[in-house]
């Protein structure tokens, strides 16, 4: 089979944990049959620097003509002090709005060879830590009505949750689905106790759930998910939550697992349609060294596979070469630990398109 993909390599150590990717698609191509066309562009602080705009007409309309899009990472102090509309962050925005990027996934999972890196290493509890948040990405307060007001008693500030049927039922969906092929468990997070838009949020949730018998549901206040994602995180299968709240239960639970340059992401649109991207950031300190982490874009290029390409033996495979490296005691400097083999960024790469077979 054939795919377009869209590559954004990004600023920092975006281009050097994408050409690993790149790497291990070609080697996934090679092994099962399949051509991936690559066309590279520009988006963030490179863009800006080249263009004078973070996200260039042609990348957005590129990424449009794509089957997916794989990302490194923008953004850096060297561009900190341009005003918010130009800052290499914007061309992020940019993609998930142009490109209708609705529902956001964040994995968060202890591998059995970096358990010691968990920061609840202590308890029986953080060996079983495999979640998927399921974060809406285009509404809530980040997209409702905001500005200020004169009253009487001064200058005030607003921002609005709004949130329609729709747009909360698939986001359930999304997340149905995903727990099917998972350990079939949903916990919606909300804070129906006190918003009204949490209240519509669960009742469309629990409406939704009728057409998922097979899977268990279950209601969590957003202040209770954020204790109990320290207290055990292993009653967590699937989370599905608003835009903020998902945005603040990500990190969190990224953090946990101690390991935040494993770990990979994915942004959804309607259809199979997607943006993959590592949740760290383009860390330009240790650019152009052969010092960078490349296996969460690697395990992004797997969640690549899976939902925009249909190819779950393939992102299997990847997924498998990831352990198994891990397993062999090859580690970049981020995760490293006593008796295990220090790497750099390319042999890590190496190693995982080598054990594609």
């Amino acid at each position: 089979m054939d795919f377009r993909l869209a590559v954004i390599p990004g600023d920092g150590i975006g281009p050097e944990v994408v050409n690993q990717a790149l790497k291990v698609l070609e080697r996934v191509g090679s092994v099962y049959g399949h051509r991936f066309s690559i066309k590279k562009l520009m988006a963030g602080g490179c863009a800006i620097d080249a263009t004078g705009d973070p996200l260039p007409e042609d990348t957005l309309r590129e990424c449009k003509n794509s089957d997916a899009v794989l990302l490194g990472a923008v953004g850096g102090p060297k561009w900190d002090n341009l005003p918010g509309n130009k800052r290499p962050e914007k061309a992020l925005l940019g993609l998930r709005g142009g490109l209708g990027l609705y529902a956001n996934l964040r994995p968060a999972v202890v591998y059995e060879d970096l358990k010691d890196a968990c920061l609840l290493k202590s308890r029986n509890s953080s060996a079983n830590i495999d979640i998927m948040v399921v974060r809406e990405l285009t509404g809530g307060i980040y997209f409702g009505e905001r500005g200020r007001r004169v009253t009487l008693n001064g200058e005030q500030a607003f921002d609005t949750e709004v949130y329609s049927v729709m747009e909360v039922e698939r986001i359930a969906r999304m997340a149905f689905d995903i727990a099917r092929k998972r350990r079939r468990k949903v916990t919606s997070v909300d804070k129906a106790n006190i918003l009204e838009s949490s209240r519509l949020w669960r009742e469309v949730v629990e409406k939704t759930a009728k057409d998922y018998p097979d899977v268990e549901l279950n209601h969590m206040y957003v202040d209770n998910a954020a204790m109990q994602l320290i207290r055990d995180p292993s009653q967590f299968d699937v989370i599905v939550t608003t835009n903020m709240f998902g945005d603040i239960l990500s990190d969190e639970a990224s953090m946990i697992t101690g390991s935040i340059g494993m770990l990979p992401s994915a942004s959804l649109a309607e259809g199979n349609f997607g943006l993959y991207e590592p949740i760290h950031g383009s860390a330009p300190d240790i650019a152009g060294q052969d010092k960078a982490n490349p296996l969460a874009t690697i395990l992004s290029a797997a969640m690549m596979l899976r939902y925009s390409f249909n190819l779950p033996k393939e992102a299997d495979a990847v997924e498998n070469a990831v352990e198994k490296v891990l397993k062999e005691g090859y580690r970049t400097g981020d995760i490293m630990s006593p008796g295990k083999i220090l790497v750099g960024t390319e042999k890590i790469g190496d190693k995982v398109a080598e054990y594609i077979r």
